[in-house]
């Protein structure tokens, strides 16, 4: 055989032999998964018990809402056309404490409320109450009381 095409064989074994060794299949990099937390919750519902037989009893729900929270107080058997003071009170249910937060005053049971605060800085200033009171005049009387659990 040629000699030239000897040399020629052994430089397309040694090319070929080259590109095997480093032409590795590639497989695809796995990414990791991307895994989402549920976030804290941002909605609370507080059943508001009777209070003094008073027949009223009802929800109050506090929704985070931009970094506040929107608290809606919703009451069956509320007297009609009275304004009754409702308040976010330290302590537990039915003896709470000084009031931390006042709402709106319900009107025929129901208020909204925006609080400029977030349900973290709520549950770090717990044990809290709602605290639902006959009316202006009557302030003293209880109607209906919850305590917030977070």
């Amino acid at each position: 055989m040629n000699k030239n095409v000897i040399i020629g064989i052994v430089i397309i074994i040694a090319i070929v032999g080259f590109l095997m060794l480093t032409n590795k299949p590639t497989t695809p990099v796995s990414q990791p998964e991307e895994t989402t937390q549920a976030p804290a919750s941002t909605e609370v519902t507080v059943a508001l018990s009777e209070q003094n037989a008073s027949g009223e009893s009802g929800t109050a729900t506090l929704i985070e809402v931009d970094g506040k929270v929107k608290v809606t107080l919703n009451l069956t058997g509320a007297t009609q056309d009275v304004t009754q003071p409702a308040h976010i009170h330290v302590g537990s249910c039915p003896d709470v404490g000084e009031v931390k937060y006042a709402l709106n005053s319900p009107v025929n049971g129901v208020s909204e409320t925006m609080l400029d605060v977030t349900l973290d800085q709520i549950k770090s200033g717990l044990p809290l109450g709602i605290n639902v009171h006959k009316s202006e005049t009557e302030a003293a009387t209880y109607v209906s009381c919850g305590d917030i659990t977070l």
